[in-house]
């Protein structure tokens, strides 16, 4: 079967395994250097799973960071090349937390990288920091009650620009890139929209929480990738009931609050939907479509062919899937695997075991908690 959009032919390919989506006129190599900025509360870790299981199937190395800077790469800290462990040099992928620096991330990719990103809607993301953060950043545990809305009336009150951790409490995706996130109020609108020019010069994808699927389309068609190596379960959500319902004024707060945020987001959406709509929006839904489809088989055979209940930490017996949990204010779920799954079905779901990291035996097994803490998805294992 096939269809035509803007005259480009695309045919359907599918089997027992796999599931495809190519241009009639011939794929292109897949695309293996990536550079992914992972912002905070943005559905970056379950983007940063999808490059994981990249990795480790196309045996593709992943840069990750040394035993000082923790499983960030020294985040807040503006990202240097020599925050990487040597024995994950030079690598294909880097794609753990860290401060946006261009100058020393072009210091440590290959020159054909691709940079990408994600942002989400500055009203939800900061209610999420506000809830994941309250026990960590200061600007926020001092507050009474822990009240967002106590927060957004005087927040002036609490925040310290100098404080650590405030980078969590204001504009924080452009923190993440390296941004001023306390630039002068009166100037906050003329700067945001001069560095969003000059992050649109730097990333080839910039892509929004709230269209995932449909960002997750044109990273596939960037990267030259097939339907199935952007397959995908969400990490990392909170439970209802740690989720707070934004008022129409709180989330206008938000956004005077997180000026600069709130431009970066508005412009990088506007110029996602660019993008679709070049593609064509009836070629994007087909494939939208198709990922949900895909998706939801892979999810059915993973977890013994049913969509699988979410789970407390406490609820999920495979501890490599356990996720952490911020504060016990706030409850992450997650999934768990049948006691009962096969071999084949495990690798299919975990990944394939590798021993070839070579590290020494405890930096080895500090790595593969990163990998089990980041990708549910990744397992690996030390000598």
């Amino acid at each position: 079967r096939y269809w035509r959009q803007k005259g480009a032919c695309y045919f359907l390919i599918t089997s027992r395994m796999r599931l495809v989506v190519k241009r009639s006129f011939g794929p292109s190599a897949k695309h293996t250097s990536v550079a992914f900025l992972k912002t905070h509360k943005t559905a970056s870790s379950t983007v940063q799973n999808i490059l994981f299981r990249f990795a480790e199937r196309n045996n593709l190395t992943v840069a990750l960071p040394i035993t000082t800077c923790d499983h960030q790469f020294c985040y807040p800290r503006p990202f240097s090349a020599h925050f990487v462990h040597p024995h994950t040099t030079p690598p294909d992928i880097i794609t753990n937390h860290l401060r946006f620096s261009r100058a020393e991330l072009r210091r440590l990719m290959p020159n054909n990288t691709f940079y990408i990103t994600i942002l989400r809607e500055p009203g939800a993301m900061f209610e999420s920091l506000f809830t994941y953060f309250n026990q960590y950043c200061l600007s926020f545990k001092r507050v009474p009650n822990g009240s967002l809305e106590t927060f957004l009336d005087h927040p002036w009150s609490y925040y310290r620009p100098e404080e650590k951790d405030s980078m969590y409490a204001r504009n924080t995706l452009t923190f993440d890139l390296g941004g001023d996130k306390d630039w002068p109020f009166s100037e906050a609108a003329a700067y945001a929209k001069r560095f969003a020019v000059e992050m649109e010069r730097v990333f080839s994808l910039v892509m929004i929480a709230e269209y995932f699927d449909e960002s997750l389309v044109l990273l596939r068609r960037l990267l030259s990738w097939d339907l199935d190596d952007v397959l995908y379960v969400s990490l990392n959500m909170r439970t209802p009931d740690s989720k707070s319902s934004l008022s129409s004024e709180n989330a206008a707060k938000i956004r005077a609050w997180n000026a600069i945020d709130s431009v970066l987001y508005d412009y990088f959406n506007a110029s996602l939907w660019r993008q679709l709509r070049e593609l064509g929006l009836s070629c994007v839904e087909r494939e939208v479509q198709l990922l949900r489809q895909s998706r939801d088989r892979l999810v059915r055979r993973c977890f013994g062919g049913h969509l699988p209940p979410l789970r407390s930490a406490a609820q999920i017996t495979n501890k490599e899937l356990r996720p952490w949990q911020p504060s016990a204010k706030v409850a992450i779920v997650g999934y768990d695997l049948p006691v009962n799954i096969t071999q084949k079905g495990h690798r299919l779901c975990l990944g394939a075991p590798k021993e070839r990291y070579g590290f020494p035996n405890d930096q080895c097994e500090r790595i593969v908690k990163l990998l089990s803490f980041y990708s549910p998805f990744l397992a690996a294992k030390c000598p």
